[in-house]
């Protein structure tokens, strides 16, 4: 993977709120998310060249594909270049990796990029339905299997192997939860417990409600430049030190170890070459916790802790704000909500505000430096992203 021929820097971002928004439509989502976009970068819209939007299934969820076209439109954008992309839940972030592409070439000046999902207009089993398209659905969808199924075999065989408990994966939840009551655009802003957990409905053993992300609809938007640029626009551009992307098996069933996401520890290696950094240097991080396990097995791929040990991690507090490295300070997939189109878009939103100093109570202190991580169906396709207030050496 080559180093690019120019650095990028993100001048503005914009969120709308995770959740279930009856009266909103994607169009609507879009602007709100575009419009904030625009504003926190200084900009008009004209200054914007190129609109990159990640959607997984916005013509499953609501009958509505060409979106790239309708990213444009509904921000009043017209005519200008406008593409969409999709790699399931990880469709943003891959739409950032294009964005930077752009910008870094020298072809682009001035991109946003972002993604969008309205998930909530669509029965629960249609839903599921929708998001199974994102396995392998002759060898896997066809025979019943779905999501919350594969991540609890992953679970059970991490627990079988490395000692994980029923209780660790709680503790996940319990502390996304707790960073979420922080969090306004949050859609579950609520404490739980373990006993919560435990207690809570069981979904795929040994998964159980309270282990999985929600269904939601959402947007985020992000502006991205040359870093040459970035000061002509803002006094705190956030640089983006590495954008790196790696594949594995769409099946479960055919990787070797199921404990171990591949993707991840590739896309991993590539991002802190790009970055001139080790994990040392990571002060916070946004982990795709989808389920539980998920985030527990990516941290361990991710280099933050030993294979294996991602259980105790978590039970030593060492994910908790204030701790060695914070994990899913917006409240993560658990609780911010997981609109898989705008998901990865969200978690650099996250990442900018609190390497900005603009998170007030969940902000991690001094943090200069985090990263992204986001997963499209069980580890497929794995997006890594490092941010920085200091722009380094790319």
């Amino acid at each position: 993977m080559r180093a690019p021929k120019r650095d990028v820097a993100i001048i503005g971002v914009g969120t709308t709120k995770y959740g279930e928004h009856w009266n909103y439509s994607l169009k609507d989502l879009i602007t709100e998310a575009g419009i904030k976009a625009i504003q926190d970068a200084n900009i008009a819209g004209k200054d914007i060249e190129l609109i990159v939007g990640g959607s997984m299934s916005s013509g499953m969820f609501v009958g509505q594909e060409h979106t790239g076209a309708l990213f444009a439109d509904y921000m009043g954008l017209n005519p200008m270049a406008a593409i969409r992309t999709e790699a399931a839940c990880a469709s943003s972030s891959v739409a950032m990796r294009v964005g930077v592409m752009a910008v870094a070439s020298g072809m682009y000046d001035c991109v946003a990029v972002g993604g969008a999902e309205k998930m909530t207009d669509v029965y629960g089993s249609h839903a599921i339905t929708t998001l199974a398209g994102a396995m392998d659905r002759e060898n896997e969808a066809y025979f019943g299997l779905t999501f919350p199924g594969v991540y609890a075999m992953m679970a059970r065989r991490h627990m079988h192997q490395y000692g994980t408990t029923r209780e660790q994966l709680a503790m996940v939840a319990v502390k996304n939860h707790g960073n979420a009551l922080y969090n306004p655009h949050a859609q579950y802003r609520r404490k739980i417990s373990v006993d919560d957990v435990l207690k809570s409905q069981l979904v795929a053993d040994p998964l159980r409600l309270l282990d999985c992300s929600p269904i939601a609809d959402g947007a985020a938007c992000i502006v991205i430049v040359s870093a040459e640029s970035a000061k002509k626009y803002t006094d705190t551009p956030i640089y983006i030190r590495a954008s790196a992307q790696a594949s594995d098996t769409l099946g479960l069933y055919m990787r070797k170890d199921i404990t171990t996401i591949g993707a991840n520890v590739h896309a991993a290696r590539h991002a802190y070459k790009m970055a001139g950094v080790t994990t040392k240097e990571i002060d916070l991080a946004e982990i795709h916790d989808c389920f539980t396990i998920n985030e527990i097995i990516s941290c361990e791929d991710l280099g933050f802790c030993k294979k294996g040990e991602g259980g105790k991690m978590v039970e030593d507090g060492e994910t908790q704000i204030g701790g060695r490295i914070p994990v899913n300070t917006s409240g993560g997939l658990k609780a911010k909500g997981h609109p898989v189109g705008a998901t990865g878009a969200g978690q650099l939103v996250e990442l900018v505000e609190q390497l900005r100093g603009d998170s007030g109570k969940r902000q991690v202190k001094g943090a200069e430096t985090g990263l992204a991580h986001n997963v499209g169906g069980s580890g497929s396709t794995s997006v890594i992203h490092i941010l920085s207030r200091n722009r380094g050496k790319v």
